[in-house]
């Protein structure tokens, strides 16, 4: 199995079998799952970096499509998830920030200056007075096919590798470029969102690039 399945895809298989063996009281069938070593490193070709995501924006605006470069600023701004864009109401802007209530848990999304000014230019010209700022047509708030399928049409535009261009991406790169600037994990797993802040090690994890720069920095070889 190692052989044609991927180590998760072995140990998954194992399980299965070591259940049916126990099942029937066969515990000396039961096998030992393989050992995974934890990924330290996130994979160069899966992440998006603030150069493609720029590129992204301006492909949706050269496509006249403003209400999808906003929804892409605005998750990657605020760190924001998909389903809590609804959160982004005409309301809110007045507030300036938001309070979301997500999997019973309630957190408070500050707005940057900058993107309040362009989401109430936004609302301003579609006529929008009150509640979701980002709907279809029949009024209802845009879900995670909707954007995910008007993502993936800008690639070739954008020059961007398609695997990269989903929304969760854009919360990685929030989390990412947050780090970069304060170092404080703890706080970053509140602003996501996150109760274990195991998961949110994994958004912040660097690629194997540039773990290579910084060891060729350290200049520790005479």
């Amino acid at each position: 199995m190692e052989q044609k399945y991927r180590p998760a895809g072995v140990n998954g298989r194992l399980v299965a079998a070591n259940g049916f063996f126990s099942f029937f009281g066969r515990y000396d069938l039961r096998m030992k799952l393989l050992r995974i070593q934890k990924e330290i490193f996130a994979k160069e070709e899966k992440e998006l970096t603030k150069g493609e995501y720029i590129r992204l924006v301006q492909a949706a605006e050269r496509k006249g499509n403003m209400r999808l470069s906003l929804v892409i600023q605005t998750i990657c701004a605020t760190g924001i998830r998909v389903s809590e864009l609804q959160y982004i109401t005409v309301e809110s802007l007045k507030k300036g920030r938001t309070e979301v209530n997500c999997k019973g848990k309630r957190r408070v999304i500050f707005l940057p200056m900058d993107l309040l000014r362009k989401l109430k230019n936004y609302a301003k010209e579609k006529g929008i007075s009150t509640g979701v700022i980002f709907c279809t047509r029949t009024g209802c708030p845009l879900n995670r096919c909707n954007i995910w399928s008007d993502m993936k049409k800008l690639c070739r535009d954008a020059r961007v590798n398609p695997q990269k261009v989903f929304p969760h991406n854009l919360r990685h790169l929030f989390a990412r470029t947050f780090y970069s600037l304060e170092k404080d994990i703890a706080k970053l797993a509140d602003l996501l969102g996150h109760s274990n802040i195991e998961t949110t090690r994994i958004y912040i994890m660097e690629s194997g690039r540039e773990h290579q720069e910084k060891l060729e920095k350290m200049r520790l070889v005479i």
